[in-house]
């Protein structure tokens, strides 16, 4: 830590160091996840692409349907541990503090088609179009069944894009839109 307070670490040194190795983990899935045709990021990691960063521990991504078995097979492998939920797939390394989490829902699908590659946690990944994060956040958000503080982070991840973006206002649902107007 001594290095980066003497501004001699990178971003992706630093996020090393807090995650325990979380960047190195995310290069291992990102090259596994190109051997398995077209995949992208979306969720808060997606947002940062767009908008000032902030912290953050989970990385969800989405993948072709069909490739999720394969997928989930090769990341056993190098000491992944895979979790199965109603509408994702989850996969931790034991040691690392970084969350990957698998949508299964449908209505991502469409956004791979859209990405574009773009740098994160130095390297270039399919990241979700713009609008695409916005909708997804928008969906995450709307779910009442998710956890209150899962929904306001959602809640904050749109007004940071509604903040930078005053053209997608038209996208955004109506309380996020009445918070910017009151700043």
């Amino acid at each position: 830590m001594f290095r980066y307070l003497h501004g001699e670490m990178t971003a992706v040194e630093v996020y090393n160091f807090v995650t325990n190795g979380g960047a190195n983990d995310f290069v291992e899935v990102a090259t596994i996840l190109d051997r398995h045709g077209p995949w992208c990021l979306i969720g808060g990691l997606a947002v940062n692409c767009y908008v000032e960063p902030v912290y953050t521990v989970d990385v969800d991504v989405i993948v072709i349907a069909e490739n999720l078995g394969a997928i989930q097979d090769e990341l056993v492998a190098p000491g992944f541990s895979i979790s199965e939920f109603p509408h994702s797939m989850n996969a931790k390394k034991i040691k690392s503090k970084l969350n990957l989490q698998f949508t299964t829902d449908a209505r991502y699908q469409d956004f791979i088609s859209r990405a574009e590659r773009r740098d994160v946690l130095g390297i270039k990944v399919p990241v979700a179009s713009l609008k695409d994060v916005l909708q997804g956040k928008i969906w995450a958000w709307s779910d009442l069944e998710r956890r209150l503080s899962k929904r306001k982070k959602d809640e904050l991840d749109l007004i940071r894009i509604g903040e930078i973006y005053p053209n997608l206002h038209e996208l955004l649902p109506k309380e996020i839109v009445e918070q910017l107007r009151k700043g």
